[in-house]
């Protein structure tokens, strides 16, 4: 197909499944750009704001420019942290337009033959079987307890590896063991309050096992009878945001089957982008007839971890304590501004006795990592890394703590980036918590 046909095709495909009236909704008054990092980081540029890259769809749409390379730059440039939304007075849905124009250019887009392998191999073998998923936990075990990563580090081999990707290195936590087998269903301690089922992700449940761990116990010790579905699989939101659309309705398909046969009130999850992404099943599969209303009841029962233990005043019935410490809270981008989760994770920081919470100047701007983000745009993700750890130093924080596995990787690098890894650390807040109710035990009983 020659250049000019790709075009063509392309724009038809903007014409046909582009939103034209979300498109319109945008009235370009600039109240996102305060809110979008792109933006602020490369000097003001319009074309990486919100409103710069929905004129640009527009005018591919209406065939007013050409979607060339720069077109490809400007809107993979994006974080897809979805600041812009909760801003914009005209609500429009900027992450759903995002996510549709990276698909349709990802479908014409020609990549070589190793680009194109390593797609099917992370996209269609890696993270939608779980068991390769553990395979791969249990090889990144083996490289950090047989002694490969010290003798890695001490030869300086990792030299031949960029920067930021040495610095992921460094920032990996210490890979649990994996388990092939689990309970599917665990009771609440004490009287039963709700049935739910817990959505374990991906990466939650390899690499942030212990995690997964201590959020069930979290429920359980809410009053969460909690429901584990054995043939649930990643949500999605790789595919979704990296032009793989279709790829993820199979998985949003296979969650929604899954989930249905546990019939619980609600399905909780402890990573914020996967949430997000979950809670938008509904337009992902809107033009499938069989999945319409699954997928809307699906994504309403869809809630984080924080919130339902505000909900059952979980930091009320049970002792909270850890010794004096300032932390702070780096929010997920998705969790804030795709779930409108602001407040629960920090009453639920606020009610451990002996800390003192101390908000970060700009918690809720990106930390950079969005997914692969770090991995596809370093020189962008690291600038963005280096203001969000200015910001973190600021407070004096022993603990930053966060909800989401891309952001406690993201903040780890930063920590060590910045020197401060003997004191300071990344953590999620699910393990902060448990830390805090095994302290406050151990302190009752003394």
């Amino acid at each position: 197909m020659s250049s000019s046909s790709k075009q063509k095709e392309i724009q038809q495909q903007f014409q046909e499944q582009m939103d034209e009236k979300e498109l319109l909704n945008c009235m370009r008054c600039g109240f996102c750009l305060p809110s979008c990092p792109t933006y602020i980081e490369s000097g003001q540029q319009e074309t990486h704001s919100p409103r710069g890259r929905i004129a640009l769809m527009k005018a591919v749409r209406d065939g007013v420019i050409e979607p060339d390379e720069d077109v490809e730059h400007s809107l993979n440039l994006c974080l897809g942290c979805r600041a812009c939304e909760p801003v914009c007075p005209s609500g429009v849905k900027y992450g759903q337009l995002l996510e549709d124009a990276r698909d349709i250019i990802q479908q014409h887009k020609k990549q070589s033959f190793p680009v194109k392998l390593m797609r099917r191999v992370v996209f269609k073998g890696l993270f939608p079987s779980q068991s390769r998923m553990r395979q791969v936990a249990s090889f990144l075990r083996f490289y950090q307890t047989s002694g490969l990563q010290t003798a890695a580090r001490k030869t300086r081999i990792l030299k031949v590896l960029p920067s930021h990707l040495q610095l992921m290195e460094q920032a990996l936590p210490k890979v649990p063991p994996q388990k092939k087998k689990r309970l599917n269903e665990y009771k609440a301690i004490g009287q039963a309050k709700k049935r739910v089922a817990f959505f374990t992700g991906c990466l939650m449940d390899t690499v942030f096992s212990n995690t997964n761990k201590a959020t069930i116990h979290l429920l359980q010790l809410a009053g969460c009878d909690v429901i584990v579905p054995p043939i649930q699989t990643c949500c999605g939101a790789l595919h979704g945001h990296s032009g793989e659309k279709d790829q993820a309705k199979q998985l949003a398909k296979r969650n929604i089957e899954a989930f249905e046969e546990t019939d619980a009130d609600a399905i909780v999850m402890n990573a914020g982008g996967c949430g997000a992404f979950l809670s938008d099943y509904g337009h992902l599969l809107q033009d499938d007839p069989d999945f319409q209303k699954r997928s809307k009841a699906f994504s309403q029962k869809i809630t984080d971890i924080s919130s339902i233990l505000v909900e059952l005043e979980f930091h009320r019935r049970v002792p909270l304590v850890l010794p004096a410490q300032v932390i702070t809270y780096q929010d997920s981008c998705h969790l804030r501004n795709g779930m409108n989760v602001q407040q629960a994770p920090r009453v639920l920081m606020k009610a451990i006795q002996g800390v003192t919470f101390k908000e970060m100047k700009d918690a809720g701007r990106c930390c950079g990592s969005a997914g692969i983000y770090n991995i596809l745009q370093p020189d962008m993700s690291m600038q963005i890394l280096d203001h969000k750890m200015t910001e973190a130093s600021n407070t004096a924080a022993a603990a930053i703590v966060t909800s989401n596995p891309g952001c406690q990787l993201q903040m780890a690098a930063g920590v060590k980036k910045a020197g401060h890894i003997s004191s300071m650390r990344a953590i999620h807040l699910a393990d902060f918590l448990l830390e805090a109710v095994q302290y406050g035990k151990k302190a009752s009983s003394s």
